[in-house]
């Protein structure tokens, strides 16, 4: 295999990204592998890379990815939204409660403050069956 250089691993997150819009997430895992072993400290890689874990159904991968934005970026709203998606469709609800409502302290959007259950008109607190359960975080 040729020698990767950052510019090579710039091209390759570039692809990955556009895997991922494609649903190709297992094409662009193997495309970010290699970029986050040479640059571990890549953020935007990892949310990448974790976000295809999450379209390729690999939610433990998807999970250990999130959390390590998180220990970096603890204020980073969008991974903390991501996680609690992970944690929902991995039947841990209580441990993506409290994410969502991490994300939607952090930036008030209307769907965090949804997921959060902090939207006007959200009920009791209770959370029924999402209807587009695999839909990318």
């Amino acid at each position: 295999m040729p020698e990767r250089s950052p510019e090579t691993h710039v091209i390759d997150f570039r692809a990955a990204e556009h895997l991922l819009a494609a649903r190709d997430p297992r094409g662009a895992i193997r495309l970010l592998d290699p970029v986050i072993t040479a640059h571990p400290e890549n953020t935007a890689a990892r949310l990448l890379r974790a976000r295809a874990f999450f379209l390729a159904a690999q939610l433990r991968s998807a999970e250990l990815e999130f959390q390590i934005v998180l220990e970096r970026e603890p204020a980073n709203a969008y991974a903390h939204f991501a996680l609690a998606r992970t944690l929902e469709r991995a039947n841990r609800p209580d441990e993506a409660l409290r994410h969502f409502r991490l994300a939607a302290a952090l930036e008030p959007r209307p769907d965090f403050l949804e997921a959060a259950r902090f939207a006007p008109g959200g009920g009791n607190g209770e959370r029924g069956p999402r209807s587009n359960g695999d839909a990318a975080p």
